[in-house]
């Protein structure tokens, strides 16, 4: 996340650096026809007003196009786009927490094995955050019963913790799915709506056409623009996992083995 909010920051400098650049070109240009220096002072006095209006009239568009689109379907994209990207927040949340350093997990085991023995291993565990320590302890608790034991208890209780790491995100997934169905159901409506009105005309109007098919496009539109907004977070959630369990995997390989060469040596 940190570097898509810096990209997305050079991005912007790139382009206000380039509109600057680009404005500084077109009045040194001006300079040197002194003919045109009365008009361009008259443009000039106009312009600044310009980025004013299209800095307004971008909140404005997208107020007007809303309301536009119909406030039954809109709001109800716009319900879809808040709850998905909560759920998108709260798995961000717990997949941050859920990392964890497994590298100095593993060497404070290993000394807490040579030192204090199995429990002091295990209150190691019990004091690390994460699914990580959570195996670790499952099958620290299960040291005497077996490395066979053991084994099996990491790989049954990993499965339960990848369960609870992709908890929510049939709910995402869901959220993706329905946002641009309901933009092409307000398309549909809207293309019904533009047909009752030449119905009801009795002629073929382009204005009367061209308001429903507008509407119609809105929706479709407003819907694929949350659809894609989710679709982004989906897809990080779902590499912040694929890491997260790759660590998991390997680190419970060198678990192994150090109960191993622990249970050797006692």
């Amino acid at each position: 996340m940190k570097k898509l909010f810096t990209l997305v920051a050079v991005f912007g400098v790139l382009s206000f650096g380039a509109s600057t650049y680009v404005s500084a070109q077109d009045e040194t240009a001006a300079q040197p026809d002194s003919a045109m220096v009365q008009q361009q002072q008259v443009e000039q006095v106009d312009s600044p007003t310009v980025p004013a209006e299209e800095g307004q009239s971008l909140h404005k568009a997208l107020k007007t196009k809303f309301i536009e689109g119909g406030p039954g379907f809109m709001a109800s994209i716009l319900l879809t786009l808040i709850l998905g990207l909560a759920f998108v927040i709260e798995r961000i949340i717990y997949l941050n927490l859920a990392t964890t350093n497994t590298k100095k997990l593993l060497k404070d085991i290993e000394d807490a094995l040579q030192n204090g023995g199995v429990e002091a291993a295990k209150e190691v565990c019990r004091n690390t955050r994460g699914p990580v320590a959570s195996i670790f302890y499952q099958g620290l608790s299960r040291v005497h019963e077996g490395i066979d034991v053991v084994e099996k208890s990491i790989a049954t209780y990993g499965s339960v913790q990848m369960g609870q790491l992709e908890s929510g995100l049939t709910w995402i997934a869901l959220f993706i799915a329905i946002a641009p169905m309901l933009g092409f159901m307000g398309t549909v409506i809207g293309m019904i709506g533009a047909f009752d009105a030449i119905e009801a005309a009795g002629d073929i109007s382009p204005s009367l056409v061209a308001g429903g098919i507008k509407i119609a496009l809105i929706t479709t539109v407003f819907g694929l623009i949350v659809a894609i907004i989710l679709q982004i977070f989906y897809n990080y959630l779902l590499s912040k996992i694929d890491g997260i369990t790759n660590d998991m995997e390997d680190s419970s390989i060198s678990l192994l083995d150090l109960l191993v060469k622990f249970n050797l040596k006692n």
